[in-house]
């Protein structure tokens, strides 16, 4: 398509901040396709905070990077992120360290029991629910009105999943 027609079809992204105990979608953001998670990590976290005191924050390897670790950190929150398999120890970020040094020293399996990294679940859930209760897609066009048509759809899923 890009070679016939020029251009690239672009795509959004919805980015969600979910409670693991309740699976309410407690945040969202929706970007292009280019924006990469970890540019909307400090964003969400602080939407989230809105709702209520956040303890631990649950992340896949596209949030292991020393800046996402300070955010949570110098809040007081415990983050439980996944490291990439190749993490070194020497970090520059103490807080990411804390996180590296057990996962390299225990072991993948070990670490996600001591972290409680399957929680993380109940977000992949959120989306997999959201998808199939709500659609993948949006009548919207522009990217002002597919958040608009999104964040109509959040408030639905929540009622949804409070039922």
């Amino acid at each position: 398509m890009e070679r016939e027609h020029g251009e690239k079809k672009r795509y959004i992204k919805v980015h969600f901040a979910v409670n693991v105990e309740t699976r309410e979608i407690v945040a969202m953001d929706v970007t292009t396709d280019d924006a990469h998670d970890s540019k909307v990590f400090p964003k969400l976290l602080e939407e989230a905070e809105k709702h209520g005191k956040i303890v631990k924050v649950y992340g896949d390897g596209a949030f292991d990077s020393s800046d996402i670790y300070e955010i949570p950190d110098s809040k007081g929150i415990e983050a439980a992120i996944k490291p990439r398999k190749n993490s070194r120890l020497d970090t520059p970020s103490e807080a990411r360290g804390r996180n590296v040094s057990p996962y390299r020293c225990l072991g993948h399996q070990a670490w996600a029991k001591l972290k409680e990294y399957g929680k993380r679940w109940s977000v992949e859930t959120a989306y997999s629910t959201f998808k199939q209760a709500l659609g993948e897609f949006c009548i919207a066009k522009t990217l002002k009105n597919i958040t608009k048509e999104l964040t109509a759809k959040a408030f639905i899923y929540n009622m949804l999943v409070n039922l």
